[in-house]
């Protein structure tokens, strides 16, 4: 993946030389030692949206998070080729992102009608793959870069009773176990401070039961409005004015550059999905977006995108940080 350009001046990342600025796999700890005192939170960082979404399985049940309607309809198999069209919103598999400099996480969870036991996939209208096999994936990946520090934003369950969490929040356990950061001040969580705990994983779970255990996060500290939208200039709008106000302290922040498809959206282009529809074209116009943004209290943090290897997403994210550098240059020469 290549390193953008970035904007009029050339702005390229001065960190990454030679052939470290070919992968992303390394970039947190490549980061300058001067970023690595400051809050997560004050940092750019890549995400996903609907992460887990590169495999859906067209042979299960709808899920639950559908309505009884497409159900029904889902009973004739070219509407689940055709909701697998609009579905899936990354190409590349978990390992695929991480190599590629994506840090953040868009999960949505939900048990499988009929299964017994307290089995947990992961779901955006057809099944995906087991929540397990996907966390283990992700550690191979941890035990590989152990300067490499991830979100997983478990935000959305669906068939799941108390007991399918515990189950759920005991596997996530098994699969991290010290690489799992407690709940501190947001504002204490720097890469310095994940280095030194030898901690890689932060887990945002959208449901009251994170109050038993130290590792969960709450929700509320992982905001990502959702502009709900498939007009690119209110999206880029939304974006802007959800920056305006974002609290200054105490929470991390997502802005979710993505465009989402009305049903009447779905229904002119059926067979075309979500990637030809709405996302191909205007990718260039969200992508100048980012270019435009700085990071820090008020600026940019986590920043998801679908399909994130159709333009050098990630790269352009992580660009911005050289600002955060140039900023600690000139307070430093002044």
């Amino acid at each position: 993946m290549r390193p953008p350009a970035g904007r009029e001046g050339g702005r390229r990342r001065r960190w990454a030389a030679g052939a470290v600025a070919e992968s992303n796999a390394d970039w947190m700890g490549s980061l300058p030692a001067a970023l690595r005192s400051y809050p997560l939170s004050n940092l750019a960082i890549p995400g996903s949206h609907d992460s887990f979404s590169y495999w859906v399985d067209e042979k299960s049940p709808v899920g639950p998070d559908q309505a009884t309607a497409i159900k029904r309809l889902a009973r004739i198999s070219l509407v689940k080729k055709i909701m697998k069209k609009w579905s899936v919103t990354q190409n590349l598999t978990f390992k695929e992102q991480l190599e590629g400099g994506i840090r953040y996480f868009d999960l949505r969870v939900s048990s499988k009608p009929g299964e017994t036991g307290q089995e947990t996939y992961f779901i955006h209208g057809l099944f995906g793959i087991k929540v397990w096999d996907g966390m283990k994936e992700i550690n191979t990946f941890l035990e590989q870069h152990p300067k490499e520090v991830i979100f997983l934003d478990f935000n959305h369950f669906y068939a799941m009773d108390d007991s399918h969490h515990h189950f759920l929040i005991n596997r996530i356990h098994s699969a991290f176990g010290s690489k799992l950061c407690s709940v501190e001040c947001v504002e204490s969580v720097t890469l310095r401070y994940m280095w030194e705990k030898k901690h890689q994983v932060l887990i945002f779970y959208h449901y009251p039961l994170y109050r038993e255990y130290p590792f969960l996060w709450p929700g509320n500290k992982m905001p990502a409005p959702w502009a709900n939208t498939t007009n690119v200039h209110k999206l880029l709008q939304f974006l802007e004015t959800t920056l305006e106000e974002r609290s200054r302290y105490g929470t991390f922040h997502v802005s979710q550059a993505i465009l989402t498809p009305r049903v009447k959206t779905i229904a002119r282009h059926l067979i075309r999905g979500l990637k030809n529809t709405l996302v191909h074209r205007n990718l260039p116009m969200i992508l100048n977006w980012v270019k435009a943004q700085k990071p820090g209290v008020m600026g940019v943090n986590i920043i998801t995108s679908d399909f994130v290897e159709l333009v050098d997403f990630a790269a352009t994210v992580i660009a911005l940080n050289d600002l955060l550098l140039e900023e600690e240059e000139s307070a430093t020469t002044s």
